[in-house]
């Protein structure tokens, strides 16, 4: 940690959306300072200068090997992140990092990273922001609690309408395919809510030959878990993307997904909560609520060096099952 103040020095790669909101977040939570950020276009690192309060503004990654830094955020798209990661780890460069998801483009580059991570023994994240959702939380709370008994079968969706109407399917290229893009969340929160996974069977379609724009497939977990997860990033009426489960147990059923919580038990016993019923409350609200706890998350974990709730570990197994269900989907 920087000596001024036990302040944290931190940089963004990638300036991006996702970029100036996490910079945006880090901008107002206590003790830390953006300090460089660094992107390839003229015109963001132009834009950066007349709005970001920072020391540095490049492109070249080495430029940032003199800052002391505490922490890097990468918000770059999914193909760049295993060599980004990599030079800043062997360059010793930082030992924090911040990516969004996915770690990598599969699990090779995914194990790689996750050992490097090991040896700096510093704090390594990913941003599966839904582990940050009230109602997600509440729901993992329960299903810990064993409230549903035994579980039977899950099924997960995650839809968008983002490229509905799109013939061009250049910027779902550049996003890495809806199975990178909304299966990954979806794919994360599984083995979050129900350890261990394997993919049995998947289909995908392509309304384009160079993207992948709808994806479902069947898993199979623990103690006989069945699960099934349908993608779509081509689906009408979802104006903004949509995460869902309804999960099914011998004592009930849960659904949940990014607004509300419906649990209904076979001895009658109900609940239904709304996200504004669950303290669904920011200190500053840029984007969803998720965003800042994950950031502020991140930035605790550092100062308590504690592993994080999104880690390379975690966030490799899901690489590792996303390459099977390009597998799969193949076969």
């Amino acid at each position: 940690m920087s000596s001024d103040n036990e302040r944290l020095n931190v940089a963004i790669v990638g300036l991006g959306k996702m970029g100036m909101l996490h910079a945006s977040i880090l901008n107002v939570l206590p003790g830390v300072d953006v300090v460089a950020v660094c992107d390839k276009s003229w015109l963001m690192r132009k834009l950066a200068k007349n709005t970001l309060n920072v020391s540095l503004v490049t492109d070249k990654l080495d430029d940032l090997d003199d800052l002391n830094l505490d922490a890097l955020f990468i918000t770059t798209p999914i193909p760049s992140h295993y060599n980004i990661i990599k030079k800043a780890y062997t360059d010793n460069i930082v030992s924090n990092i911040f990516v969004e998801k996915t770690l990598a483009s599969n699990y090779s580059q995914s194990k790689e990273l996750c050992d490097l991570s090991q040896t700096t023994q510093g704090i390594a994240m990913v941003g599966y922001m839904k582990r940050f959702s009230v109602t997600f939380n509440k729901a993992k709370t329960l299903l810990s609690n064993k409230v549903l008994g035994d579980l039977i079968s899950f099924d997960a969706y995650a839809y968008s309408s983002d490229f509905a109407d799109m013939k061009d399917t250049t910027n779902s290229i550049a996003r890495g395919g809806v199975i990178e893009d909304l299966g990954s969340h979806t794919v994360d929160m599984a083995l979050w809510f129900f350890g261990d996974l394997t993919i049995r069977s998947a289909k995908t379609l392509s309304i384009t030959p160079d993207s992948t724009d709808s994806a479902s497939f069947e898993l199979d977990g623990m103690a006989g878990l069945r699960g099934n997860c349908s993608v779509s990033w081509i689906k009408e009426g979802y104006r903004m993307p949509e995460f869902g489960f309804t999960i099914t147990g011998r004592k009930g059923i849960l659904i949940v997904d990014d607004n509300e919580l419906t649990l209904q038990l076979t001895d009658d016993q109900s609940l239904h909560l709304y996200r504004q019923d669950l303290n669904d409350n920011v200190p500053f609200l840029l984007g969803d609520p998720e965003y800042y706890r994950e950031d502020d998350h991140f930035i605790k974990s550092i100062i308590n060096k504690e592993c994080p709730r999104s880690n390379f570990q975690t966030a490799m197994k899901v690489d590792q099952l996303l390459d099977d269900v390009r597998l799969k989907s193949h076969a």
